[in-house]
């Protein structure tokens, strides 16, 4: 059968990674890089013919090429007579050559069932033609849940119209000196594919400090396209959303919130590899986000709205700021309690405007607005106002000390040349048998 042994093989690495770095001419690289193709192409030729794909009496065909189908049952040199089934006519600019169908310039439209049959017009072969294009160059991204595997995940660049399978692997770039002896071309292995998660692959046992490089190879039974990716676990960690979030208002604080969670399942629970959070809240009937970044399990958030319920949500991160965030929690909801001078005064106010309603038809509202402060921050900021005031008189003083040390020592300064001076007068003035021994 024509076409079955064409094969396609491409390598891009312009698309969602950066390109790959200029390799050195070692002989052990050049001969990892060689197997890695090796393999590839390998796998693609065992793929490409049509048994392979599970499908007898199937053909396949590239699209905008010369497809031609063979009469198996035909003697040679016997005339035949090709039809299609489903049509009247067989496509346009077809012709038999040698007993065979030959579809120039083959569009998506000629694929069907086709049947050749003898003079006496009995039926010689069938064939199933399915047409389609090459694989193109897939779509890679990969992502680390944790520091001790990663997955990847793919999508075709281009819609083929046949079977498509996927052969991924990777090499281990940065060895050990055991591991280069072991092995010089490099740790190879299978990225485990989920039967349940089409488009996924996972690598176990992978190790937070080194590098790999991934072949993700896609292939239909007209060939193959590839991508080569390096991976840096530190470049790709992003933790699961943190879990167990949980929101409550606080006793007697009315513009307060105690918010805690959960480390998330799929990270473990290490001392040397930790997570930091971040937390994003706001009121229900607010747009803007507030957010507080905090390396514990919980966070008092001290300026929600008295009242109003608020909306809060926690992302992770690594300790170390390695990768990407996470993806933010499900949301939580809790409403801080109303503050009881507030509901007193309200409840006054509201009793005082009935009593007034009885009384006269038109009450003037009262001026006065309600204080919706929280006596803990005013305490807070006469403490902090106090602290302030105790550092600037520190402050004060201090300078004041090095003022009065400096005057001091300018006027002591000033009083010892007028010192030796008398005394060098006084000695002038001895005889000299006073000064002379």
């Amino acid at each position: 059968m024509a076409l079955q042994g064409c094969r396609s093989q491409r390598w891009d690495n312009s698309l969602s990674f950066p390109s790959l770095p200029p390799q050195m001419h070692s002989p052990t690289r050049g001969l990892g890089r060689v197997m890695v193709f090796l393999a590839a192409a390998l796998a693609s030729a065992s793929l490409a013919v049509p048994e392979g794909w599970g499908e007898e009496g199937v053909q396949y065909g590239q699209v905008g090429t010369d497809v031609t189908l063979s009469c198996a049952g035909a003697r040679a040199g016997s005339p035949v007579q090709w039809k299609r089934e489903g049509s009247a006519a067989l496509p346009e600019g077809s012709a038999i050559h040698q007993g065979a169908l030959v579809l120039p310039h083959a569009s998506l439209a000629a694929a069907g069932t086709y049947s050749c049959h003898g003079e006496d017009g009995s039926l010689l072969h069938t064939v199933s033609l399915r047409l389609g294009h090459l694989p193109g160059v897939p779509f890679v991204s990969c992502r680390a849940s944790d520091y001790e595997n990663f997955s990847c995940s793919w999508t075709s660049s281009l819609e083929t119209f046949l079977p498509t399978r996927y052969i991924t692997t990777y090499r281990k770039k940065s060895l050990t000196g055991e591991e280069k002896r072991r092995n010089k071309s490099g740790h190879v292995g299978p990225c485990l594919q989920d039967p349940s998660r089409a488009g996924t692959c996972t690598v176990h046992r992978s190790e937070f400090w080194s590098s790999y490089r991934l072949n993700i190879t896609e292939v239909n039974p007209l060939g193959s396209s590839f991508r080569l990716l390096d991976i840096t676990m530190q470049a790709i960690i992003k933790p699961d959303p943190p879990e167990g979030l949980v929101v409550e208002p606080v006793p007697l604080a009315p513009r307060r919130l105690y918010v805690s969670w959960k480390y998330p399942a799929s990270w473990p629970k290490e001392p040397h590899f930790q997570l930091r959070f971040r937390l994003q809240y706001r009121p229900v009937i607010h747009r803007s986000w507030s957010v507080v970044e905090t390396v514990n399990l919980s966070e008092v958030i001290t300026d929600a709205f008295a009242g109003l319920e608020h909306v809060v949500q926690v992302s992770a991160k690594d300790f170390l700021d390695a990768g990407n965030w996470s993806e933010w929690s499900a949301e939580a909801r809790a409403t801080p309690v109303r503050d009881p001078a507030t509901t007193a005064s309200e409840g006054t106010t509201t009793d005082a405007s009935l009593e007034s309603l009885a009384e006269e038809p038109s009450p003037a509202p009262n001026p006065e607005p309600i204080n919706r402060s929280d006596p803990l921050e005013k305490m807070a900021i006469l403490v902090s106002l106090g602290i302030f005031a105790f550092f600037i008189l520190a402050a004060v003083l201090v300078i004041t000390i090095l003022i009065w040390l400096r005057v001091r020592k300018h006027s002591k300064d000033e009083t010892k040349p007028h010192n030796f001076l008398v005394a060098a007068t006084h000695l002038k003035a001895l005889p000299r048998t006073q000064i002379l021994p």
